[in-house]
């Protein structure tokens, strides 16, 4: 279990697992700054300006994988990593959503949405709807900020502001979601954070609210050896403070490392669902930003999940 987590612990933007979440969006606005950028979110460096001081001002730095190969080339490989799977993963559940209204699904439901902002920037249909769930916190943050600067959703968009440890299917029903409708959900960023026996809980509970022909997104929680931990956080101690981030958060002390934890592709095929999985290297490789480092392990590596319901 994560040192840093309890099971009635809360957040905001920029405490705990909400600080990942402005990172991830410092990643995607990052992305959307390259030539060649796998996605566009116009709005990610606006939810970022607006968290305040953190590890993700050093993020937005177009050079910063350079200057810490200046340092450690290693680390910068490792650096360079993160933003090309951050695109990837992007890339891949967008995607999934863009498949999803094609077959007709007009009900979308994102949990532990954060500052995603998918809601605002891709092309939904017609009569879409799209509930996002989250601590209320957050959920605040990210719709005001986004309102102030004139930003309106391009869906119908429903806030749920409760966490996903309370009764979260009462409160999505009562925003409004329809259970014998076909859904699309996604679980991007989340089962990390998750002790097995609630992951399991959570897809027991999509699929109790999915009706036939519902779809479900899902990004597996990788598993990195605890010796590979400990080297990275002394790699990234040796030069943290060169680069502003020494008041940056172990993102893996969050994280709930359990050996028990089921396999998604597998629990999704024996309840009800169609699924299958992308290891995440792979579709790094097909699209061609894949970087090489020097510990390479599958393991740590998570795959992309999507299932069909029967």
């Amino acid at each position: 279990m994560s040192s840093l987590r309890s099971h009635d612990d809360t957040w905001d933007i920029a405490t705990s697992v909400g600080s990942t979440a402005v990172m991830v969006a410092a990643a995607r606005a990052g992305e959307t700054d390259r030539e060649n950028a796998l996605i566009r979110d116009p709005y990610a460096r606006i939810l970022v300006a607006g968290a305040g001081s953190g590890t993700w001002e050093s993020l937005l730095d177009g050079d910063l994988v350079e200057k810490i190969g200046a340092v450690d080339t290693e680390a910068a490989a490792v650096f360079e990593h993160m933003g090309s799977y951050q695109a990837v993963r992007t890339h891949f559940f967008d995607d999934f959503f863009a498949k999803a209204v094609d077959a007709g699904i007009r009900q979308i439901v994102i949990l532990a949405s954060g500052l995603d902002s998918r809601a605002y920037r891709l092309e939904w249909p017609a009569g879409t709807t799209v509930y996002e769930i989250d601590q209320p916190k957050v959920l605040e943050y990210k719709a005001e900020t986004l309102a102030a600067h004139g930003v309106q959703a391009a869906a119908q968009r429903r806030e749920v502001g409760i966490d996903l440890r309370q009764d979260w299917p009462k409160a999505l029903r009562a925003a409004g979601f329809d259970a014998e409708q076909p859904t699309a959900w996604l679980a991007e960023g989340l089962l990390m954070y998750l002790p097995a026996d609630a992951q399991d809980r959570l897809f027991e509970l999509v699929t109790e609210l999915s009706a036939p022909g519902s779809r479900i997104a899902a990004e597996t929680a990788g598993v990195t050896a605890r010796e590979r931990r400990e080297e990275m956080r002394e790699r990234f101690e040796r030069f943290a403070a060169q680069f502003n981030m020494e008041h940056a958060l172990d993102v893996q002390e969050l994280m709930y490392d359990d050996p028990n934890r089921a396999d998604v592709v597998q629990w999704l095929a024996e309840h009800g669902w169609r699924s299958h999985g992308v290891h995440s290297v792979d579709e790094m490789r097909r699209l061609g930003r894949y970087v090489e480092t020097v510990h390479r392990d599958p393991a740590g590596f998570s795959t992309f999940v999507t299932a069909e319901r029967l």
